[in-house]
């Protein structure tokens, strides 16, 4: 920023006292002020945030208002806000996608928890919040993404090396659900699952020329075998979400699925309990069916967030199994906003990760002295 005015000093200075609701960061600080302009008592800002929140800039208008309309000589205040998502560094210092910015993995540890429907409505939460986002569907062997998305047959391939992922609800995706019969079963050994998703990654030209994605959400198959550890191990992973029931089957391998992450040295940015409450649509009763407080107890064990806690609603699963996922079916639902409160979690917790410098790192050449 350029030069400030005393005026312009002291609404600085009085902004540094405003914690972001989600990162506890002040956007002084770590610089997501870009500018600050005050001029006949007219404050304005322009403040690009780290993770996408579209839903909240009015709520976060309001607490610069109630900080710089205290500053003397400040009546009005305007805020510009943007969206300005970092590539943030990959596990092990692997080199990145082209095309995308941040691998995001959610994962189980045990099947049947929700988690391919916790993943596609994260990432069309994420979207409907501002940010460019795809889907990878890693589970070789079940994958579901193609039903829940609406999305059939072969995706093209523009130069028969590559293919181009199909687009549905904004969301860019690929599955090997779309490469082969969806009656057939994969019968394949783990190498051969392993390659099939390495290529399923690395092959598919995600984002679009100049336009990369900020998120690449990959549903994970259930399990902490073989391919996992090779998934995670193999793949540019920023970080990962654990998915579980509040039952304490389900606990015991989701904590060995949060395990595992660790052992890669990939962030685990929160866990999601799923399933967590039934009410009764007729006469409102809440019963906890699968335990209570499960997630809370992981987290706190694991010391990493609680992202939320989503109830056990018919109509998520009627909604996935129609190809309309709850964020595109009732985008404004009680349930969709769990959802996008959960996005804005996860992707707060992400930009407060090391970011990537590999691109601003100069060239070694090695010159070989004259004789």
């Amino acid at each position: 920023m350029t030069a400030l005015s005393p005026i312009e000093n002291a609404a600085q200075t009085a902004l540094t006292a405003v914690c972001d609701p989600l990162t506890g960061q002040d956007w002084v600080s770590t610089r997501h002020l870009k500018s600050l302009k005050v001029d006949g008592g007219r404050a304005v800002l322009d403040i690009a945030l780290g993770y996408p929140a579209q839903s909240q800039w009015p709520a976060y208008t309001e607490l610069v208002k109630q900080a710089l309309l205290l500053v003397p000589g400040i009546s009005d205040v305007q805020v510009n806000w943007s969206t300005q998502i970092q590539t943030h560094a990959a596990s092990r210092g692997q080199a990145l996608l082209p095309g995308v910015k941040n691998v995001v993995a959610v994962a189980s540890g045990k099947g049947g928890v929700g988690k391919s429907t916790t993943a596609i409505n994260l990432a069309l939460a994420l979207a409907a919040e501002g940010a460019r986002v795809g889907m990878l569907d890693a589970d070789i062997y079940g994958p579901s993404q193609p039903l829940m998305m609406g999305i059939s047959g072969k995706p093209p391939s523009p130069d028969g090396k590559t293919i181009t992922p199909p687009v549905n609800f904004g969301l860019q995706m690929m599955s090997m659900g779309l490469l082969v019969d969806n009656q057939a079963a994969t019968i394949w050994r783990g190498p051969m699952a392993s390659q099939a998703f390495d290529q399923l990654l690395r092959l598919s030209n995600w984002g679009e020329p100049g336009e990369p994605l900020d998120y690449l959400v990959v549903d994970m198959p259930p399990g902490t075998g073989d391919i996992h550890l090779s998934i995670s191990q193999r793949s540019p992973l920023t970080a990962a979400v654990i998915v579980t029931t509040p039952q304490d089957i389900a606990l015991l391998d989701a904590r060995k699925g949060l395990q595992m992450f660790e052992k890669v040295s990939v962030p685990v940015l929160g866990i999601v309990e799923n399933m967590a409450v039934f009410c009764c649509p007729n006469c409102g009763h809440e019963e906890h069916i699968f335990g209570q407080d499960g997630g809370k107890r992981m987290a706190a064990d694991f010391n990493v967030p609680l992202l939320g806690s989503m109830p056990l609603d018919l109509k998520i699963r009627l909604q996935a199994d129609s190809g309309q996922p709850t964020m595109v079916a009732e985008p404004d639902s009680k349930v969709a906003q769990l959802y996008k409160d959960m996005a804005r979690k996860l992707a707060a917790g992400l930009s407060k990760l090391p970011k990537d410098y590999s691109a601003k790192m100069p060239g070694v050449s090695v010159v070989q002295p004259k004789a």
